[in-house]
Order: C-alpha cells, then structure tokens, then sequence
C-alpha cells in the first residue's frame, strides 16, 4: 500500500456514549476494549485486553518486555487506586558493573544491562484479578488470534517501526519484527506466532506462567548471551505493587498520579506552581501564558530530578513537595517578563517510545493505563521464541553516587511512564481518564490537556488537536514547539530569553499521543477524543 495516501488533514469531532468508551493509539486494541465491555467486562478487564492487543499492534513501543502502571476509578466507592508494574534492576547490576559500561555517565541504550525486570504482565494478572469479572483468557484472545491470523500494520506506527528496522537487523532475535528483513509497511499483513504462544501460555498459567516458565528462562538466557546479568531468579522475584495515589487540587478538581518511582509528581508541581496564575484570562498562545506555563515546568521538572526515586529505597517527601506553600515560594521564581536563568538545570533527560490508553464502563469504573517498552522495541533484544523485545529502563536510573535514583541492586529506576486521573472535589464523581504518552513529554502533555479542560472548558478532542510545546530534553533552556502556534506569540517568548525551535511533520509525533475520556455525573454521558498525533481513536459501546 503506498505510504503517501495517508498523507492527509483530517478533522475529528469529539465522540459521545453512554454504556462504556474506548480510546487507545490503535483502533484494533480500543475495539478489543469494546468487544469485553460489551461481554460484561468492567474497566479493568477491558485494559487488560487493549494492554495485550497492543503488545501485538505496536511492539515498536510496547510488549510483555516491558513495565505498566494504571490508575482505577472505582464507581461504588468513588475511590481511586494505583498499581506500580515496574521492575526492578537485577540482583548482580551493581554501581561499580554499571559504571565499567558507561559512556558519558550513563549506560549505552541498547546495553543489556540497561534491561530491567519486565513487569507489564504481572500488572495485567493483577489488574484483572482485582477488578475484573471475566477469565483471564477471554481478555487475552483478541491479542492471540490478532498475532496468530495477522493484522494491517497501522500508517504512523509502520513509521516507527521502521525507524528502528536498521536495529532490529542486528539486535539477536530483531527478525521477529521484520518481513524479509523490512519493517512491515502501512496495511501490511504481520504475524507473530511467538508473542501468540507466549499470551496462551499467560492464559493458561498466568503470570506464574511468565516469571516462572519458559519466558523467564529465555528472557534470562537472551539478557546474559549479551553479557548482561538478568537472572531466572530475578524475574521469580518479581510482583507488581498497589500504592497510594498521590494528588492536587486544581480549580476545583483533584487530579491523581501514580506515586515515584513514575514521574507524575512533576504535573502535579507543575499545576500547584500554575493554580495562582489567571491562565484563563489570556489565550491558550498568548506569550504570556505559554511563559508562565514553561517557567512552571521547569521548577517541576527541578524538582523531579532532584527527589523522583524508588521510595523503597530513597523515600521522597511526596506531601511536603506537594505543599500549596512549597508551591508559592517555587512560584515566586517565575520573572513575569523573562526566562530565570536559575531554572535552566530543571530539564528532562530524554525521550522514548510508550502507549497510553483509557476506558469507562457503563457503571462509571475507568481505568487509566500505560504500558511501554521505553525506546522503540527497547532494548531490541528479543527471547527466542517469544515474540517481544525487552526494555532499556535501566537508562533512567543515575550513576552518580549518593543521588536518590543512583542505580542498586532490586532498585527499580525512575519512571517516565505514567497514567492520570481527575475526580470532582464536591462530591468524587469522576471527572476525567487522561493521558499524553511519550517519554518526559508526559507530565508536560498531562499539564497542556488539563488546562485545556479545566481553563477552557474544551471538549477533549479539542484539548488534543492543541498545538503542543516541550521543553528539549537534550538542550539546556530550549523548548520544541509544534507547528500552529503563532509566529507572533513565539516571537515574544524568544524576546524573554526563550529559545525556541518548530518541530514540523511526522516528527510532531515527538510532543506525545493522548486519549481522554471526560464523565458527566448527571447524565452519565461520556465524551472522548483520541491524539491525531498516533492512529488510534475513541469508540463507544452501543
């Protein structure tokens, strides 16, 4: 199929249900979501299969090689719950191991000592043993008989893979995801009948069958036939963990993160800095609202480098950072006419390849979820036989001694991956299932649709068809801002000290892939948009 019939503007309209809503970055995992909610899956149950379809539909950027973390709405006791899926370092990767192999202080991004404990599967198994109604199975099948049979590769995902087909040629096992040593292109038929073998397994077994069966044995034996030090042991350690949710308030509605080791503390930084500021007063490209967000966000972002760690191991004063008084004195950093130099230090790191996804079922339950690989396909590495790629999250982790995300043994990195929630403070209806995937763009996405909905009031396809800025995570003081936003306005802000660069083409790709979901109390009617940044779309159960 040729690739330039895809080139084209497209307007999309925001999407209403009422008995359940699925939206996702492929149209094959938000049609799964639907198929199990309309069987009598909960929220729950139908993120398990998107999670799974997804695995199959865009391995470039998930899979079981790689960590998850979800945030669950439950509507009976309007409360909300976190699950923390991510892995942790082997045993036998210490400091001094990491350091031999560093280059530049960090390790090389396809290193196999940069592949942490997969815990993407163990999330899932969890998930659905708690919330869900239906067998672990029937949420698996769509993804098994999709890797089994086949599906068309989607045109911006083909785009991705592709990217990465020069690694996968060389990476051990990199051929699973080639065709006659190409990336599948746009509407290409691919099969995968390890990663269908794998899922039955999983089915069958549950994640006792992936940490303690045959994937555990291949994922140990193709980490150390690299040289890596991942151990059968290791992965028979494994458990997923449910957390407190951390959260703020922000005009009136309470906005949920998962707690560090993900980085969701950073929006929330962000929004408290942003609260006191009138951003509805001006509009959404008004040099002066694009300047008090960027300023905010880099405090925010100071500060999650500074503290965002595994708190088994380096505990973080999550309510003293949360603070509305912390937040006013950061706030008073932010020069109303110009950049502050002293917040230069307060960038991200890098980027990377994830996907983000939501669902509501006809009683109000939703569920948040992100689930990824890190870079694309990670680390590349692929087990034999069954058909997923590893991730590289141990990059995240630090190498300097005595910081709080320094690299140790059974440490789990910092995390970029992260899933959100907004609820109404007067009465904890649920308001909102959001996310912006995409490495360190996420807790800046999350920032940009928020406003959008809470400053704006817009609907949430609107909030995502919103041209995009994020600070470059590899420039000092440089933002990458999407094309759309005016000349004029930009202009102004580079006036101020901003240096600024227009990201163009598939490259906007780069400012992340969203879905929301919004709830309305009264008449239980949902409304959904899905990014036109990725492939995917909101479907409502009918």
């Amino acid at each position: 199929m040729n690739q330039t019939a895809f080139d084209f503007a497209s307007r999309r309209s925001a999407v209403f249900g009422i008995k359940g809503m699925a939206a996702a970055s492929q149209p094959l995992a938000a049609a799964a979501g639907i198929s199990i909610l309309s069987a009598g899956g909960s929220a729950a149950d139908a993120a398990v299969a998107m999670a799974a379809v997804l695995s199959v539909t865009e391995p470039c950027s998930t899979g079981l090689g790689g960590d998850a973390f979800a945030l669950y709405y439950e509507a009976r006791s309007k409360s909300v719950f976190a699950l923390n899926g991510s892995g942790r370092a082997p045993q036998d990767l210490t400091l001094d191991r990491a350091l031999s192999h560093a280059r530049n202080g960090k390790l090389p991004a396809r290193h196999p000592d940069a592949v942490t404990v997969p815990g993407a599967c163990a999330a899932w198994c969890d998930l659905a043993e708690r919330f869900g109604r239906l067998r672990l199975s029937d949420l698996l099948a769509p993804a098994v008989d999709l890797a089994e049979n086949g599906f068309p590769v989607a045109p911006l995902t083909a785009q991705q893979w592709a990217e990465s087909e020069s690694l996968l040629r060389s990476a051990p096992g990199g051929s699973t995801f080639l065709i006659n040593g190409r990336a599948p292109a746009a509407g290409q038929r691919f099969y995968n009948p390890d990663l269908a073998h794998t899922l039955r397994e999983i089915a069958e077994g549950g994640q006792a069958a992936f940490y303690r069966g045959r994937a555990a044995r291949q994922i140990s034996a193709a980490v150390q036939a690299q040289g890596g030090c991942l151990s059968e042991t290791d992965l028979a350690r494994h458990r997923s963990e449910w957390v407190e949710p951390i959260s703020t308030t922000y005009r009136g509605r309470r906005v949920w993160e998962c707690p560090p080791n993900g980085q969701g503390l950073a929006a929330l930084l962000a929004l408290n800095i942003l609260e006191e500021f009138d951003l509805a007063s001006y509009a959404w490209d008004h040099p002066q609202r694009l300047h008090w967000m960027l300023e905010a966000m880099r405090l925010a972002f100071l500060d999650a480098g500074a503290y965002i760690a595994d708190p088994q191991a380096a505990p973080v004063s999550v309510s003293a950072l949360l603070d509305k008084a912390y937040a006013a004195r950061r706030r008073s950093l932010i020069l109303m006419d110009r950049v502050n130099p002293a917040l230069s230090d307060g960038k991200p790191l890098e980027s990377s390849g994830t996907v983000y996804f939501c669902v509501v079922d006809g009683e109000g339950n939703a569920c948040s979820f992100v689930n990824s690989n890190y870079m694309g396909f990670g680390t590349a590495i692929v087990p034999d036989g069954c058909g997923f790629s590893l991730q590289n999250r141990g990059l995240n982790f630090s190498l300097q001694p005595g910081h709080p995300n320094v690299l140790a043994p059974g440490k789990r990195p910092y995390h970029t991956i992260i899933p959100a929630l907004a609820t109404r403070e007067e009465d904890h209806s649920l308001f909102a299932a959001l996310g912006v995937m995409g490495g360190f763009m996420q807790p800046q996405g999350h920032v940009q649709v928020l406003t959008a909905l809470v400053d704006d009031c817009l609907d949430p396809q609107a909030a995502l068809d919103r041209p995009r800025w994020c600070i470059d995570p590899f420039t000092p003081g440089r933002a990458d801002v999407e094309d759309g936003l005016p000349e004029v306005s930009l202009a102004d802000l580079i006036s101020r000290g901003h240096t600024l660069q227009r990201i163009t083409g598939l490259a906007r790709q780069n400012f992340g892939r969203g879905q929301i979901i919004l709830r309305d109390p009264a008449s239980g009617v949902l409304c959904a948009g899905s990014d036109p940044r990725a492939d995917g779309l909101a479907v409502p159960l009918t």
